[in-house]
């Protein structure tokens, strides 16, 4: 049972789509380990729209969108609670994203500062991303804090260990223009082996496009949702990360302790995992994951043997205890 006496700690979400954020906030309202220093509870609000009634918690943690159109809903936010603390957690903007989706870098950057002006913490959710906040100018720096990202990573790891060189890679996430998945088709492609597999995992806008690219090479294999979290994992000898931006990567974390072998495009919060054994392509093109998936194919590597599940358990806990100090 969760002590009352400890701070009431409330997350606002506005996008409740089901991936990532929404994974990390269940771990945090349901880890145990979380309970013994906070309640963390989640409430849902529409984008752009705060409510005015005035939320009852010790601390209150954004985790929503911010842009021009939001921004004056954050404010409003801001006002309603001039005497609680006041945490943004960032889990959108990363160098990647700008270098592939902004134009206007002068206007964006005033965005992050008037944003990020609201909070008494803004929390990055890796050192990479948290790196280039305070690089960028973006915030004080004395007003962020690195919490990574962490979902409950036993049922990965009671995973049996891949045993085999690796001939069956694997792709995990939704099929957009973020993850890359075009280049590492391309690239899968200009890879011999008539025993090598791509099995991609996962549905988006971009899936009818990625089918035309794949040219029915029966090599590469769409499996759709998978229910079970942990099915990728368990069929695949090594996990393929070709992101073009990446805030943090529960993949990554999850492909560690499931003891798969981890290749990453080295951008963002991607660069975290390689004190864990992920494998960095320098160029993140077709040439680059050609020459790695080859470099890979037949041989057997596996990620460094520790026991990841505590480490990031741990990190997670003290980050937010921290915080919430």
């Amino acid at each position: 049972m969760r002590n009352t006496q400890h701070p009431k700690v409330v997350h606002l979400i506005d996008d409740t789509t089901a991936g990532g954020v929404m994974r990390v906030l269940d771990h945090l309202t349901r880890s145990t380990e979380l309970a013994q220093d906070a309640n963390h509870k989640v409430h849902t609000v529409k984008r752009g729209r705060i409510s005015l009634r005035r939320l009852k918690a010790d601390v209150i943690v954004s985790h929503l969108s911010i842009s021009w159109r939001t921004l004056p809903a954050l404010m409003a936010l801001r006002a309603r609670h001039s005497s609680t603390k006041l945490f943004h957690v960032e889990h959108s903007y990363t160098d990647g994203f700008v270098r592939h989706n902004v134009t206007n870098k002068r206007r964006f950057s005033t965005l992050l500062r008037t944003a990020f002006r609201l909070f008494d913490q803004v929390i990055a959710v890796s050192e990479g991303q948290g790196k280039w906040l305070k690089e960028e100018g973006y915030l004080d720096p004395s007003k962020m804090t690195v919490i990574r990202s962490y979902v409950d990573l036993e049922p990965f790891t009671a995973l049996p260990s891949a045993t085999s060189p690796v001939r069956h890679f694997g792709a995990i996430g939704r099929l957009n223009k973020q993850k890359g998945f075009d280049v590492l088709i391309l690239a899968f492609q200009k890879v011999e082996g008539d025993d090598l597999r791509l099995s991609i995992f996962g549905q988006g806008p971009e899936e009818s496009n990625l089918r035309a690219l794949a040219k029915n090479d029966p090599r590469i294999i769409f499996e759709g949702f998978a229910e079970s979290p942990t099915a990728p994992y368990q069929a695949v000898d090594a996990v393929l990360m070709p992101s073009r931006w990446e805030a943090y990567g529960l993949v990554a974390i999850e492909a560690l302790a499931a003891g798969r072998a981890l290749i990453c495009s080295g951008v963002d919060g991607l660069q975290d995992h390689t004190e864990f054994g992920a494998q960095m392509v320098a160029v993140n093109d077709v040439e680059g994951w050609t020459a790695k998936i080859g470099e890979f194919a037949g041989q057997m590597i596996r990620p460094k043997p520790i026991c990841i599940g505590s480490i990031r358990a741990l990190d997670n806990r003290w980050g937010w205890k921290n915080a919430l100090s």
